[in-house]
């Protein structure tokens, strides 16, 4: 299934553009020092960095900002940072407005999220580290294809640093999802107990498409789309995508890994999607958008 390709529902037209060329794109900076917002203040205060803090945030102008590639479910920017862990607690957020992303030096930025997403809603932002003035977050984006990668394969998610003052706080979410392609089941799970609220069997990805392993993405967006075959039940896309092939569905959709409605819901048997019913769908739906999804 190809998650977002044509014909698409009146919203998505026009919104697929081609992958953003890979590397840093060089841009004008005024250096100086950039207090944090009050976003997000105890977030994590504690959490240790793996490198030294810089002792200022660079100030991207707007226009400088919006010169940046956008690192949106299709792009592939090399500057951001691969994404191999499992998590299980995040804090959302919201941007004030487009945020320059900085890979790990943090010092010239590489890529910018956007405040708006591919459909024009707020964009949900999930936070993982706070760091003085920077906030270390998860982005739609990948920073390399499969094809490129050769057989270590593509990082299923990337990361990036951002300036913790663009940031507004979300919703937090109470519960997360995870997948588990041995068992072929998706939980809902509690991020204060760790007990499982829900339980649904699932089908996953094949041997030669994989459901992408022991990483932590989060749900980004939602939407139906009938002409897809998945009825009147949503589409829940997550941040995450194919690590073994640039589009295993044959589209243009940067290899997105969905969970969606299929009357197939056990087995390996997608092209790295996770197929479930309707129940688990609409349980699904009931999440805030930012809930983390771990695929273990």
């Amino acid at each position: 299934m190809s998650l977002l390709a044509a014909p698409r529902s009146r919203w998505v037209l026009g919104v697929l553009i081609a992958v953003v060329a890979a590397g840093a794109v060089a841009v004008p900076l005024v250096v100086g020092a950039q207090a944090p917002g009050t976003a997000g203040a105890t977030h994590r205060a504690t959490a240790a960095s793996t490198s030294p803090t810089p002792a200022s945030v660079p100030v991207v102008t707007a226009a400088a900002t919006a010169a940046l590639p956008e690192a949106r479910y299709d792009a592939v920017v090399g500057g951001l940072l691969p994404w191999t862990r499992t998590m299980t607690t995040d804090t959302v957020f919201r941007l004030t407005a487009d945020a320059p992303l900085f890979g790990a030096d943090r010092q010239q930025p590489v890529a910018r999220f956007a405040a708006r997403d591919f459909l024009g809603q707020p964009s949900a932002v999930v936070g993982v580290r706070r760091d003085g003035p920077w906030e270390l977050v998860l982005t739609p984006a990948r920073r390399q294809l499969p094809s490129a990668a050769g057989a270590s394969g593509a990082a299923p998610q990337t990361a990036a640093w951002v300036p913790a003052a663009l940031l507004t706080n979300g919703t937090t979410p109470t519960s997360r999802v995870v997948v588990s392609t041995a068992d072929q089941s998706v939980s809902i799970v509690s991020t204060a107990t760790g007990a499982v609220q829900q339980r649904f069997q699932a089908g996953v990805g094949t041997s030669t498409t994989p459901t992408p392993t022991g990483v932590s993405g989060y749900l980004e967006q939602r939407y139906a789309d009938p002409s897809q075959g998945t009825g009147d039940h949503p589409i829940q896309l997550t941040s995450l995508h194919s690590s073994a092939a640039d589009e295993p569905y044959g589209g243009h959709d940067g290899g997105l890994i969905g969970m969606h409605w299929n009357a197939t819901t056990s087995g390996a048997v997608s092209h790295g999607c996770v197929r479930l019913d309707a129940a688990a769908v609409a349980a699904l739906d009931a999440l805030p958008l930012g809930t983390l999804v771990t695929v273990a």
